[in-house]
């Protein structure tokens, strides 16, 4: 937690979602967010790893019933600036890897978008996805974010001439997958290990989707785009966010899950 701590507490993880590139992650999120909102009347929310409240305050602004859990106190702080008291959102600290303050089937839309970033094991990451379960509504879905190990590989390893240090580090496996402990701060995966995950929790997946897709290799294109062009790149990217020969080459995807 100290490396995670420090991290969130020098890092603008609000700058980076407000940017042009970051933009795209953010509103392909809020689509399948939408989507999945769509047929519930009065949908209970909760965000497990809310962070500075992007998602949960953007919701409760628009009137849902959010619950946001976060667990760095810096992060709470920022969320809680952004709220005049008149949002329904309840903001409280709380870990992914222990909800039992929470009761069961208790949300109709439940998000983990960003604690398996940080999650190590297979043990830790079962746990948190075994939570967020547990505490969704029975037909409720469920929204985990990952980021990704390709574009790690392609833009770090090779990108920034790093294969020397990451080879002496131990830090990738003979099948090129990328060793991460906490002081790396991030965990990546593949889209194999995600299934792996699925396949221990009681969910179905409908689908899963890369939030991101090409735009973090085409970064600081995007973010001189002009407003028209950056408006065809999202419908681009919309029309191929779906396609499974691209998923795992995207930095970030979105697995989304109904409880069964």
């Amino acid at each position: 937690m100290d490396y995670l701590e420090e991290y969130y507490n020098n890092y603008d993880e609000e700058g980076r979602l407000l940017s042009r590139h970051g933009q795209v992650e953010f509103l392909t999120t809020m689509k399948y967010i939408e989507e999945c909102l769509k047929d519930i009347s009065d949908p209970s929310i909760i965000e497990i790893g809310a962070g500075t409240g992007r998602y949960s305050v953007s919701l409760a602004k628009q009137g849902f019933r959010v619950t946001a859990v976060e667990l760095i106190e810096h992060n709470l702080e920022v969320l809680r600036s952004k709220l005049d008291g008149s949002e329904p959102i309840t903001a409280m600290q709380g870990n992914a890897l222990d909800l039992s303050p929470l009761r069961d089937d208790s949300f109709d839309l439940t998000m983990l978008l960003g604690p398996m970033y940080h999650l190590y094991t297979e043990e830790a990451k079962i746990q948190a996805l075994s939570e967020a379960v547990r505490v969704t509504k029975s037909g409720g879905h469920i929204l985990v974010s990952y980021c990704m190990n390709e574009p790690t590989v392609i833009q770090y390893v090779f990108g920034l001439n790093k294969l020397r240090e990451v080879m002496d580090l131990n830090m990738l496996t003979p099948d090129w997958h990328c060793i991460s402990e906490p002081k790396d701060l991030f965990e990546l995966v593949r889209t194999e290990d995600i299934a792996a995950l699925d396949e221990q929790v009681p969910v179905k997946r409908v689908k899963l989707v890369a939030t991101d897709g090409a735009t973090n290799y085409k970064r600081e294109y995007i973010d001189a785009m002009d407003d028209e062009t950056f408006g065809k790149w999202m419908d681009y990217h919309f029309a191929i966010c779906e396609r499974q020969d691209l998923i795992g080459a995207s930095h970030h995807t979105l697995d989304i899950l109904r409880k069964a």
